[in-house]
């Protein structure tokens, strides 16, 4: 039996801080609970004191998760400490993280605080912490451009003081895999009572190691490992979930590290934040690309025909690739739906499985045959649904290479339709002019993106919209076999989610 090495993620902490990867509350929820799919041993669930939005998911997410601890992070504050278990304390398994710079760098510039003032307040916090709950983590942040002497110093005093798990961050990225061993051998070696807390440590990807520096740092005695799905992040983002659990998953005979992740999730895992972040991962991205598992050279497809060892190291359905044939299409029935869904990890409500049925027989009017990832945007666009405040209800557009683009636009807003029309330079952005007007606020279109969701002229198109409104964004995502009709959808959903966020915010000053 290997050295047991546990999986603490911060996707909706500090994966959420990437820019361009906010979620709404409804969002965060989802994705807590995927990760509880996953097996995670930990979900930092966010930063309770940066808002009010970020207290209550974090809030929510301790009320709904049972199998994960959940934590929240603080910095060596009361007030964040308070907001914390505020947040976690309705938890099953709840933890505070606390953290506080050991950098020369950082106690100079950022805290303004002697060496020894720090030790001082990181001791008197991590005591606050521990009256609210036994487990308690705490971060050297920057502790790789951090004095190791001081670093020993500071960790023996936390633990002394009731930590439970003591945190070394490459916080920008900077060290290297023999650096980093040799960082965290230094430590277990010379903090006395090392054995009283686990170590764990959290990797950025600035230099492109965060997953080799994750992985030296295990080999020299880390048991807890901080990651993210698909590596999002601060600047070049975290370690990547999937990458660290499938290398010790698939080089057991080298790492000998047992971790209790369902490596099945993965892709799901990964599809799902893409799906709520609008963020695609690369093609070639390890493990969960789409190319990961794709051959084109001739001499490898003859391989992988012949025994598919020759080429892949490890076995799609490992990660969660199905390799089911079955094509769905106008003549399949609710049965047929229903079983797919289960295969490809749904569970719905009845209400909802009537809606996604009634979405899929749409869909099979307009394609021959609907593939599972037509099934995976279809589900996940509707289940992340807000109420619509502003619903589609027709479009026409006049456009062409030798004219100016017109586009009609009929919106129902509380049962009263609402029509207005606009040009612009091509249908896509005549349409979203013709919106704007109908909405009448002022709000920014940050970004436009649109995809084909799978191969063949009748594809659906996934089209990704995203605007900000006083410095916030709101992501928005459409489907359809018309790419036209496809942006406008993704344009009402980030306007929707706006104006929801906004009626919430009117009804808590009310209230």
């Amino acid at each position: 039996m290997g050295k047991q090495i546990k999986i603490f993620d911060t996707t909706l902490r500090d994966g959420e801080q990437s820019p361009g990867c906010s979620m709404n509350l409804q969002e965060k929820v989802q994705m807590a609970k995927q990760l509880e799919n996953l097996k995670v041993d930990v979900i930092e669930a966010g930063f309770a004191i940066a808002s009010k939005e970020d207290f209550i998911s974090v809030k929510e997410i301790a009320k709904q998760i049972k199998d994960c601890t959940v934590a929240s992070l603080a910095r060596a504050l009361p007030k964040d400490i308070d907001a914390a278990w505020d947040a976690v304390k309705y938890a099953k398994k709840p933890r505070i993280h606390t953290f506080i710079a050991t950098s020369d760098i950082h106690m100079k510039h950022k805290l303004r605080m002697k060496p020894k003032k720090v030790i001082e307040n990181a001791v008197k916090m991590v005591k606050y912490a521990k009256g609210y709950c036994e487990d308690i983590e705490f971060s050297a942040e920057d502790a790789t451009r951090s004095n190791l002497e001081f670093l020993t110093k500071i960790y023996e005093e936390v633990i002394e003081a009731g930590a439970t798990v003591i945190n070394i961050p490459d916080t920008v990225g900077y060290t290297t895999p023999d650096e980093f061993f040799n960082f965290i051998s230094y430590i277990k070696k010379n903090v006395s009572n090392i054995h009283k807390a686990e170590i764990s440590v959290h990797c950025h990807n600035d230099l492109g190691m965060a997953v080799a520096n994750t992985i030296a740092a295990a080999k020299a005695g880390a048991t807890q490992i901080e990651c993210t799905i698909n590596g999002i992040g601060e600047r070049a983002g975290n370690a990547a979930l999937e990458e660290i659990v499938m290398a010790l998953n698939t080089r057991k005979d080298f790492f000998n590290y047992n971790c209790d992740i369902d490596t099945t999730e993965i892709m799901r895992s990964s599809k799902l934040l893409s799906a709520i972040t609008g963020v695609q991962v690369q093609p070639n991205k390890a493990i969960v690309g789409v190319n990961a598992f794709a051959h084109e050279s001739g001499i490898h497809q003859h391989g992988v025909l012949q025994e598919s060892s020759t080429y892949e190291i490890m076995k799609p359905e490992t990660i969660g690739l199905s390799q089911n044939k079955m094509v769905l299409g106008k003549h399949s029935g609710r049965h047929a739906f229903e079983d797919r869904l289960k295969e490809l990890g749904y569970n719905l409500s009845k209400d909802e499985l009537s809606n996604a049925f009634k979405q899929f027989k749409d869909l099979t009017d307009k394609k021959k045959v609907v593939y599972n990832r037509d099934i995976e945007a279809l589900i996940t666009n509707k289940v992340m649904e807000i109420p619509e405040i502003y619903k589609l209800d027709r479009f026409v557009i006049n456009s062409g290479n030798t004219i100016t683009a017109i586009a009609s636009v009929k919106l129902i807003n509380n049962n009263k339709e609402i029509e207005d029309a606009s040009n612009g330079d091509g249908p896509v952005d005549a349409a979203f002019k013709a919106i704007d007007k109908i909405v009448g606020l002022e709000y920014d279109l940050e970004d436009y993106s649109l995809n084909s969701v799978t191969e063949g002229k009748d594809a659906q198109g996934e089209a990704i919209v995203k605007i900000i409104k006083d410095g916030k964004m709101y992501t928005g995502r459409g489907l359809s076999t018309d790419i036209v009709e496809s942006s406008i959808k993704a344009y009402l959903s980030a306007i929707n989610k706006m104006l929801h966020e906004i009626v919430l915010e009117d009804e808590k000053r009310i209230s």
